[in-house]
């Protein structure tokens, strides 16, 4: 079986090389200026990079697209009509509407689609990891073939039935997810702070914050931007946790403990309805990984970022668990330390009343007000653009620490699984 890789970018690559590490053939393609250098690199993986994806095209009986969500209609387009006749084509965009939309109009008749989305970054080995897979127009003899080709990467193969169960469920793992910790950096930057820096961020909650922030900034932009602006489902999503932020935010400003603690209470009744334990975080293993240095004292937090969360959660009617079958580690840390606060009643109740009367941390919760109302509005607008400058900017901030907050929170994310 010759399997084709359009694309071979850092996540492209690395499927190439376990394929052909499992003794499959494997070409490829990429930019024809970056054909030399790939050829030196992946030849001895015995790899082949060839002209351009319409040579790929013909001659594979599985392809891969490895391309950016925003550029898969036009790639599609250039190579899409060459694909060979019975073909299996897959995609390894994280939004899936534009991706089958390009396929089904690219694309000849009898090809497969059967596409896939790698829940990981390309820093990690695919076993082990999460690989939704979506049959979208293909035989039972084409889907065997193409689930025994994804075993060989020793991912969990997770089955999801179409393409709009998997945008939805991803509009809040990774979408609203992701704007939430790059509204936290966005105003930790305004404010000009780096948070392990100062005290009302010590403690595990806080590591875990900050640890989230710096990795999903580690990364580029374009991979973010694609999640949040593409995906049909995900302006609902954003638009809702910025509106309970908002909503959230008068409540503390006008000082209304007790409609505070009551919208809180229900939410929390919601969520997390029993002492059933799920996730909860070893708040020991949260405390030892921290850029502040060990020792540091225990402070008081409103947790706005996370109350939003599950107030967001909670008027959309969404059980987080439900969506831990397309979980990422920022995903299920997430979800995690918003259980960890709401299932612990002494620390929910230091959040409500930080909140409502510490004024010293009044400023920083105005900065991230003001963050999830811009990365909102750059959402809504669908502005591409407006995103990747907006990361950047924040990024730029943040950049002499952010490889040592990628490496503690990779060790963090895999002690904390262990524990679980």
């Amino acid at each position: 079986m010759q399997i084709g890789i359009i694309g071979l970018g850092d996540m492209g690559k690395l499927y190439a090389k376990h394929f052909a590490k499992a003794g499959y053939d494997v070409c490829g393609s990429d930019l024809p200026h970056l054909n030399e250098k790939l050829s030196e690199e992946l030849e001895p993986f015995g790899i082949q990079v060839l002209v351009d994806g319409n040579a790929v095209s013909r001659r594979s009986d599985v392809i891969f697209y490895a391309v950016e969500a925003e550029k898969i209609d036009e790639v599609a387009a250039k190579f899409g009509p060459s694909t060979k006749y019975g073909a299996i084509v897959a995609g390894q965009t994280s939004v899936k509407t534009p991706e089958i939309a390009a396929f089904e109009k690219h694309l000849p008749k009898d090809v497969q689609i059967i596409t896939c989305h790698s829940l990981h970054g390309p820093g990690f080995d695919p076993a082990g990891q999460t690989l939704i897979v979506i049959p979208h127009r293909c035989s039972a003899e084409a889907y065997m073939r193409m689930v025994d080709l994804l075993t060989v990467l020793g991912s969990e193969l997770v089955e999801i039935s179409d393409y709009h169960t998997h945008d939805k469920i991803v509009a809040d793992t990774q979408a609203v997810t992701h704007m939430g910790f790059e509204s936290m950096g966005t105003a930790w930057k305004e404010a000009g702070i780096f948070p392990w820096e100062n005290g009302a961020y010590k403690g595990g909650i806080d590591n875990v914050k900050i640890l989230t922030m710096l990795r999903i900034f580690s990364y580029k932009s374009h991979i973010y931007a694609g999640l949040a602006i593409l995906n049909p489902y995900a302006k609902l999503q954003v638009k809702k946790y910025a509106q309970s932020e908002s909503d959230l935010f008068k409540m503390m400003i006008m000082e209304k403990e007790d409609d505070f603690r009551k919208r809180i209470y229900k939410v929390r009744d919601y969520l997390f309805p029993d002492d059933k334990q799920f996730l909860l975080l070893d708040n020991q293993i949260m405390k030892e990984y921290s850029l502040s240095g060990s020792g540091t004292p225990h402070t008081a937090n409103s947790h706005l970022s996370l109350l939003s969360m599950a107030d967001a959660w909670y008027h959309l009617q969404v059980n987080p668990y439900d969506n831990l079958i397309c979980q990422t580690p920022p995903f299920r840390l997430r979800l995690g330390i918003v259980e960890y606060l709401f299932r612990d009643k002494d620390l929910l109740e230091e959040s409500i009343a930080a909140a409502i009367y510490d004024k010293q941390i009044r400023a920083d919760d105005l900065e991230f007000h003001s963050a999830v109302r811009e990365w909102s509005s750059i959402i809504g607008y669908g502005d591409l653009n407006g995103y990747k400058q907006h990361f950047d900017d924040a990024k730029a901030f943040f950049t002499d620490r952010l490889e040592e907050g990628r490496i503690q929170s990779a060790e963090m994310i895999s002690r904390l699984n262990k524990n679980n």
